[in-house]
């Protein structure tokens, strides 16, 4: 298999092949390939809503592992082959390309190869990631930098999860999955959070922290923004308390967070952040640092702020009606499901909330299943889907009946899609919340259908 080095010329690659073309990272660099000229095509195992918009664009999919329908004229000197880290060593597709010597990369090292020519933000964290990233992408675009932003999740108002077309600065999403965030070379980064993760591939939580702190010294300290707390040497983040950026006098108004900005010299007042949750707060406050300190106007990003829409399956409002709400959220972790119940306690402090959560892996539902437990607990009523495999095989014991057994709500109750949507629709809560990281996703138009009926 030939792994090229960071010598590799992108001018000299016509034709770029994914294999898992449908991942949401994977897709941001197949819509920049086809952006700047490049032929674009690749597999999935899957057809899902991003693989149709891929292919509204223009862009060959398939959805059989055929070698037969890998293009004629995709020949080793003149394509890149791009694989997600969860492809299986079976895969046709993958072993004819290593078996005639193809240029094989994962999607990490070509996000390197593409940003170490320009001035790159990189955004790293266990969670958090995906929106910081793309309010920094935000802010940068409308403050007019020339910038291009990878992100980990479709921008609302920019229906894409590539903002700008920029050639001299980077936003890319620094994943610690496998360690590929090292193949980054940031000038600017951030860490938001370090919490337990990924333990299939790492072991333990001392060697996740190891990774972080790898990452972290690829800047000096003075270049890297951190959430208070975190082990690491960097410029402070943090809410209502001492920090080199703090969010301050933090009022609701009409559904948005108004707050000021203390650092270290001055108080910027009134700035205005529409999503909800002290977790996003955070994150907006990240990339309102990471602009000024690269020398964007304050008034500039204080605009950008105030109208940033937030990230699909984000605390993504599907219906907000005074009768009736719907959220929809990718939450995969103990932590992310407590930051979507504080933010929607927080609005809806008297309002009855059901949840629906799909467990993503084996692995971590093991690993974390009385921290899901306890975070579950929270909602008035909580629903769940049997476990989400994604790119594991089933664990003796491991699945959601274990889980549910462990959740300290009387209200609980294990269900299919099916029954997913007859429980949504009998249901007389007023909140209706949809959580995980699998196809639960794809299931969001026909919950939005059953409760648009009930309005």
């Amino acid at each position: 298999m030939r792994l090229c080095g960071n010598k590799m010329n992108l001018n000299q690659i016509h034709n770029v092949y994914f294999i898992g073309i449908g991942g949401i990272g994977m897709s941001a660099l197949a819509r920049y390939f086809q952006y700047i000229g490049k032929n674009v095509a690749g597999y999935d195992k899957t057809e899902t809503q991003l693989t149709d918009e891929l292919q509204a664009l223009g862009l060959a999919i398939h959805f059989e592992d055929s070698i037969n329908l890998i293009p004629k004229d995709f020949y080793s000197e003149n394509t890149l082959v791009v694989v997600t880290p969860a492809v299986p060593v079976s895969h046709s597709e993958w072993n004819y390309f290593v078996e005639r010597e193809y240029t094989i990369k994962k999607r990490a090292e070509v996000l390197g190869l593409i940003t170490k020519d320009t001035y790159c933000f990189a955004v790293a964290g266990t969670h958090g990631k995906t929106t910081t990233s793309s309010i920094l992408g935000h802010v940068l675009y409308e403050s007019g930098v020339d910038v291009t932003a990878f992100l980990g999740g479709i921008v609302e108002g920019y229906n894409t999860n590539l903002i700008g077309s920029g050639k001299t600065v980077t936003v890319v999403e620094a994943d610690e999955f496998d360690r590929s965030f090292l193949h980054l070379h940031p000038n600017l980064s951030c860490v938001t959070s370090m919490d337990a993760d990924h333990l299939d591939i790492y072991g333990d939580v001392a060697a996740i922290e190891e990774s972080f702190r790898e990452f972290a010294h690829k800047v000096p300290a003075e270049n890297l923004f951190i959430i208070k707390g975190l082990p690491l040497e960097g410029n402070t983040i943090a809410v209502n308390t001492g920090a080199d950026y703090v969010a301050q006098n933090i009022k609701i108004e009409n559904g948005f967070y108004v707050f000021d900005v203390k650092t270290k010299d001055e108080i910027i007042e009134n700035v205005k952040f529409g999503l909800p949750g002290h977790h996003n707060l955070t994150n907006a406050l990240l990339a309102f640092a990471m602009a000024k300190s690269y020398g964007v106007d304050v008034e500039k990003i204080k605009n950008a702020l105030a109208t940033f829409k937030g990230v699909r399956r984000r605390f993504s409002f599907q219906i907000r009606e005074e009768k009736l709400v719907y959220i929809d959220d990718y939450a995969h972790h103990p932590t992310e499901i407590n930051a979507v119940h504080q933010a929607v306690r927080e609005l809806y402090p008297n309002k009855k909330i059901i949840a629906c959560f799909q467990p993503h892996l084996f692995s971590r539902t093991k690993d974390f299943i009385d921290g899901f437990a306890e975070s579950l607990s929270q909602f008035d009523e909580i629903l769940l889907l049997e476990i989400y495999p994604a790119r594991e095989l089933p664990m003796e014991g491991v699945n959601s009946s274990w889980l549910l057994s462990k959740i300290k709500n009387k209200n609980k109750r294990l269900v299919t899609k099916e029954e997913l949507l007859t429980s949504f629709k009998n249901s007389d809560a007023n909140v209706f919340v949809t959580i995980g990281a699998g196809d639960i996703g794809e299931m969001v138009k026909d919950v939005k259908k059953v409760l648009n009926e009930k309005i």
